[in-house]
C-alpha cells in the first residue's frame, strides 16, 4: 500500500522549496511525486502544430523524490510519518504515527 497518494496534502522537507505545501498531482513509479506549485521550472519548448502546442517558455512542475516530502497532518499542523494497519474487518488503512488518527477510513 502506498503511503502517499494522489490528492494528499504534503509538505516539502528539504531542498529549494523546503516548507512549501501542496496537493499531490501524481505519483510516478512509486519513487517520485509531482506536487502542485512546488519544484516549478521553466522549459523552452518548440511549437508542435500537430499536437496544437504553442512554442515558448513553459513553466511546469518537476518530480520530487518521495523521501523529500511528508504527509501534512492538519490536527498537529506539522509534517507526519505514515503507517499502515489492518482494521477489524480486514481493511488496510493509513494512519498518522504521532496521534494514531486514521487518514482514509
Amino acid at each position: 500500500m502506498e503511503k502517499i497518494r494522489k490528492g494528499d496534502q504534503v509538505i516539502v522537507l528539504s531542498g529549494r522549496d523546503k516548507g512549501r505545501r501542496g496537493a499531490v498531482i501524481g505519483v510516478l513509479q512509486g519513487t517520485q511525486v509531482l506536487v502542485e506549485n512546488v519544484n516549478r521550472v521553466k522549459r523552452h519548448t518548440k511549437a508542435n502544430p500537430q499536437a496544437n502546442q504553442p512554442g515558448g517558455i513553459i513553466e511546469k512542475e518537476m518530480p520530487l523524490p518521495l523521501c523529500k516530502v511528508a504527509l501534512w497532518n492538519p490536527a498537529s499542523k506539522k509534517a507526519d510519518r505514515v503507517g499502515v494497519k489492518r482494521l477489524a474487518d480486514g481493511k488496510k488503512v493509513r494512519f498518522f504515527k504521532s496521534n494514531g488518527e486514521v487518514i482514509d477510513a
